[in-house]
């Protein structure tokens, strides 16, 4: 093949040396048509000879990157050398136990190199971890699609879907924080967690704007105009507030106490946040495109409460879901398929009852709710710090005792 190519071109350039040279004697053109052949036969070895170390050249190059991805496994164990194995339960304090998993925890008080590299390690933690890893990096993927199909920045009525969207990005990443670096010591562990609690508060008033904003009927708008988002606000706050309350309480209280402290306030605020697509539900009519997603994020919603209430599997599956198989991780994923369902809904509302909400929301109500979701988030900071302060008290309070 490439004998016959360079052939072909040698051939087409000596034609047009024919065509434009002078004309020559007989002798003169023998002497040159030995030199144009003895001329063409050098150009040919060079040829090959150069694209024979093309070919060499890349294969090379292919061969090293293949041998370079054999050795990222090796890599990495030279990049961690020294971590420690997993733990008991009877070697963690009381407070980093979960119910029921009795192996796999993290040893405290190691380097944050190593609590960010055990990303990679197998713990009781990992899938918690990654499961909302995917989440947020299939989140970004979502958020980027939505800004090629909707105009963020000119239309207004667009931004209780970027609320939504945002605030999910938000409760997924302080997730991951939590779930990842929480195991670090006891005031990493309140922190990280607290963030995670003002995650939730901030997703709990996303759902509340979009479904206020986009799914609403107009005899609920005009019945609770004016008092749905900013009792939706106060809501968030009380789901925060009860959220780091419960998780304060592990020192003095059982663990029944913290689950009613969490799932009391959260309930509340979800039952508030999804009355407008309950009464959608209810009153649902074929040619409803979203509908179907509605159904999908209210049925998911209530499994992963279910899972995030009741452990039930390590429960009766005692030492088999330490690593694989926790509650909390069915959580976890459940909560995500909410999640996209509960999007995706909005995004098709957003675009196909777009007459509706124009009518039923007036141009400055968009910017009304942005402030409350800059207030939540402010209401929610402030409790994580009166929480944390809290925390220190206690602790400093064990270190004088010790």
């Amino acid at each position: 093949m490439l004998k016959a190519a360079w052939r072909t071109i040698l051939t087409k350039r000596l034609n047009l040396f024919n065509v434009f040279c002078l004309p020559l004697g007989e002798g003169d053109k023998k002497e040159s048509a030995a030199e144009i052949s003895t001329t063409s036969v050098h150009l040919l070895s060079s040829g090959q000879a150069a694209m024979a170390t093309m070919v060499m050249e890349s294969i090379g190059r292919v061969f090293i990157s293949r041998q370079q991805i054999r050795q990222v496994p090796r890599l990495l164990t030279e990049a961690a050398p020294s971590m420690p194995g997993t733990v008991t339960d009877s070697e963690v304090p009381a407070y980093f136990r979960e119910r029921y998993v009795s192996t796999g925890y993290r040893p405290l008080d190691q380097s944050w190199r190593y609590y960010f590299l055990s990303l990679f390690q197998r713990h009781n933690e990992t899938l918690n971890v990654w499961t909302h890893l995917l989440a947020f990096l299939l989140l970004l993927v979502k958020l980027r699609q939505l800004t090629d199909a909707v105009d963020f920045v000119n239309d207004r009525h667009s931004w209780p879907l970027l609320i939504l969207v945002l605030s999910s990005l938000t409760y997924s990443g302080f997730s991951v924080l939590a779930h990842l670096l929480g195991g670090k010591s006891e005031m990493c562990h309140y922190l990280f967690y607290f963030l995670d609690y003002v995650g939730v508060a901030q997703y709990q008033y996303g759902s509340a704007v979009v479904h206020f904003y986009y799914a609403v009927d107009e005899t609920m708008h005009r019945s609770m105009q004016g008092l749905f988002m900013p009792t939706a606000t106060i809501l968030s706050c009380l789901s925060c507030l009860g959220c780091c309350y419960g998780k304060y309480c592990n020192h003095t209280q059982p663990c029944w106490v913290r689950k009613v402290c969490q799932v009391v306030p959260s309930a509340l605020a979800y039952m508030w946040d999804n009355s407008p697509v309950a009464k959608r539900l209810l009153l649902w009519s074929n040619d409803d495109l979203a509908v179907a997603y509605h159904f999908g994020q209210v049925a998911f919603f209530l499994s992963c409460s279910f899972f995030f209430t009741f452990p039930l599997l390590e429960h009766y599956l005692p030492g088999r879901c330490d690593f694989v198989g926790q509650s909390h991780q069915v959580f976890h994923v459940l909560l995500s398929c909410c999640t996209f369902c509960q999007i995706h809904a909005s995004y098709l509302d957003y675009v196909h009852r777009r007459q509706l909400y124009l009518r039923l929301h007036e141009s400055g109500d968009a910017a009304l709710f942005v402030g409350l979701y800059v207030f939540t988030l402010v209401g929610c900071a402030l409790i994580t710090a009166f929480m944390l302060r809290k925390v220190k008290h206690v602790l400093d309070f064990k270190m004088k005792l010790k």
